[in-house]
């Protein structure tokens, strides 16, 4: 299985729990998010779908939380295995439609996290009765997309691909500059450099 692990070191703890209101993450993306981890009730939003998406949620899933997936037609369920999300808790909605707003209030009802790539960017209203579901339930929706007010936001600032030899090769892992940031002006940039698995899963 591949790995998401911090540039400079290979250590990776799924298990540690930061607190009962928060969803645990792997261990290298823990110090990008104020409260070590995922907090309950809130929305993380990365900007556009990537595997960092995924590998926000491997964490909180390898605990034994039940995700769901909806908006990501081209994800399969050993791509997201591949990263780290456990396959029997795991839910993928592959066009979740017009009524996706729906869609994802059904989803938070049986899971404690949710991955969304709305097709197109939320009203301010939709938003709104969203987030109420989520302080509701205490979940957390991370959106591939932009979210007005969403308490944290992370976005790949650089990458660098690994695996090309002479010239050709196979694309095994690419290393990422992340960036994250929050509400408030005590929330201050941080970022930090993770290896990502390739293109191909490995």
């Amino acid at each position: 299985m591949a790995q998401v692990r911090a540039a400079s070191s290979g250590r990776r703890d799924d298990d540690a729990v930061p607190g009962d209101g928060v969803l645990p993450v792997l261990d290298a993306l823990r110090e990008l998010l104020p409260a070590g981890g995922l907090q309950r009730g809130s929305v993380v939003a990365t900007g556009s779908w990537s595997l960092l998406c995924l590998a926000l949620a491997a964490g909180a899933s390898a605990a034994g939380a039940w995700c769901a997936i909806a908006g990501v037609p081209q994800l399969g369920v050993r791509a997201a295995a591949d990263v780290g999300l456990d396959p029997g808790r795991m839910l993928l909605i592959a066009e979740s439609g017009p009524g996706w707003p729906q869609v994802v209030v059904s989803l938070l009802d049986g899971c404690e996290l949710v991955v969304l790539r709305p097709p197109a960017r939320p009203a301010a209203q939709v938003r709104r009765k969203l987030e109420a579901v989520i302080r509701r339930r205490g979940s957390v929706l991370i959106v591939a997309g932009e979210w007005d007010g969403a308490q944290s936001r992370l976005h790949i600032a650089d990458q660098e691909w690994a695996g090309i030899g002479a010239g050709h090769g196979r694309l095994r892992a690419r290393r990422v500059r992340v960036v994250a940031d929050g509400r408030g002006a005590a929330v201050r940039p941080r970022e930090r450099w993770l290896w990502l698995p390739g293109s191909d899963g490995s």
